[in-house]
């Protein structure tokens, strides 16, 4: 063997050793690749970091116990967003806590201020944010981090995402989109329901169009492509509110959460939330049945009774469906909310009190032309105004191929 093919040889394994290294790898969220980096994005700052519990690296460590040991960072206190800082509660308003293990404050940002305040920023440099959300407008993790930002904007302080994957791809995008004026802590800026976009991304976008003008830092993920569900990385799900306790769930929700403050049940205080929907008044084998009539792609309907433990019609019998995904790429969750409101207009139009979707909905021409008792191909082409402009839009945030 000449020395030429002995060198090329032993090149080649290299190559094949490190990209196997790379292969067993798998996907590396913002923290995994901070962590891998030495914590040098944050060399010699002063931390606060806004998390819950999934704020996690691949071998379940958390961000906090991460940053509190790195030697060359200062983790002076912590932010937590809706549902907590272990993400256990589901009430309206949550108070101030203390982080056992470090003994940090743990100021929430889902009680007295959504926002951050300038004395709870004073002792710290930097504001890094690691939440995985779920790809959906009205899921408030995003609001958090918006508000967060605008804070962090206002008194001059750096702010660093750490990225996370977009569950349900980073692809597919529905409307409609957020009516002007109708910004909330459940639409915090101008985006379809379903958008299609990462935190990191998101960011982004909001420093951006919102001329927030803040030193602004994405940790991007690696290893994950836009095509990518949850299921297609290797990471471990861990359920990032207590109701949001699957795939299949995160993958509903666009649909199904925008009609959960109407007068139905989604199936909170039930095993499987946005899995099922019902009400007292609806005739479970009619609304199946003509559901199914419809031949909506991707999706069939199982006619059940339920009895809610908790939330809209808690201890009460209701009749509804079991919505089951037969085929992830061709199901639309947003086409199948549609068809049930389209059908629940029809069918109950005494008893579902439609007109209260528009809180997470948040267009008024789709809302009137379901009230209006259009078909659903109507209601979609108005739903889907301002789509095509959204995505043209986006592409300039846009992190991964």
């Amino acid at each position: 063997m000449s020395h030429r093919t002995a060198c090329s040889i032993a090149v080649l394994c290299v190559v094949f050793s490190f990209n196997s290294c790379l292969a067993q790898q798998g996907v590396l969220t913002g923290i995994d690749v901070l962590q891998r980096d030495g914590f040098a994005q944050l060399e010699k700052q002063r931390v606060g970091l806004i998390t819950n519990h999934t704020g996690l690296n691949r071998d379940g460590t958390s961000t906090v116990r991460l940053l509190h040991d790195a030697p060359n960072v200062k983790l002076t206190a912590l932010f937590s967003p809706e549902h907590g800082f272990a993400g256990a509660l589901d009430v309206s308003k949550i108070g101030d806590t203390k982080e056992k293990s470090t003994g940090l404050t743990v100021f929430s940002l889902y009680g007295e201020t959504r926002r951050p305040t300038k004395e709870m920023l004073k002792e710290i440099d930097t504001l890094v944010f690691d939440i995985q959300d779920i790809g959906s407008r009205f899921y408030t993790y995003i609001s958090t981090m918006g508000e967060a930002m605008k804070a962090a904007a206002e008194q001059g302080k750096r702010f660093v995402v750490l990225d996370r994957p977009n569950p349900i791809n980073g692809l597919d995008v529905a409307g409609p989109m957020l009516d002007a004026g109708e910004e909330s802590f459940v639409g915090f800026h101008y985006l379809p329901i379903r958008h299609g976009m990462t935190i990191g991304e998101l960011a982004t976008m909001f420093n951006k169009e919102l001329n927030l003008k803040l030193d602004l830092h994405i940790i991007r993920c690696e290893g994950w492509k836009r095509n990518q569900f949850w299921d297609a990385n290797d990471l471990v799900w861990v359920n990032p509110s207590p109701n949001m306790r699957s795939l299949t769930q995160a993958l509903l929700y666009p649909g199904i959460g925008m009609i959960e403050t109407t007068n139905l049940s989604v199936g909170r205080g039930t095993d499987t939330p946005f899995e099922v929907i019902g009400a007292p008044w609806i005739d479970a084998r009619e609304l199946a049945f003509k559901l199914n009539q419809r031949s909506i792609p991707g999706v069939s309907f199982v006619p059940i009774r339920f009895t809610p433990k908790s939330s809209k019609h808690k201890d009460e019998v209701c009749g509804g469906i079991n919505i089951v995904i037969t085929n992830r790429e061709q199901f639309r969750p947003l086409r199948v909310g549609f068809e049930i409101c389209v059908l629940l207009q029809q069918l109950y139009p005494n008893d579902w009190k439609g007109k209260d979707a528009m809180r997470l909905l948040s267009s008024r021409k789709t809302l009137d032309a379901i009230l209006a008792g259009k078909s659903v191909e109507g209601v979609q082409e108005i739903a889907s105004e301002g789509d095509s402009d959204f995505l043209i839009r986006r592409r300039n945030y846009l992190l991964y191929k």
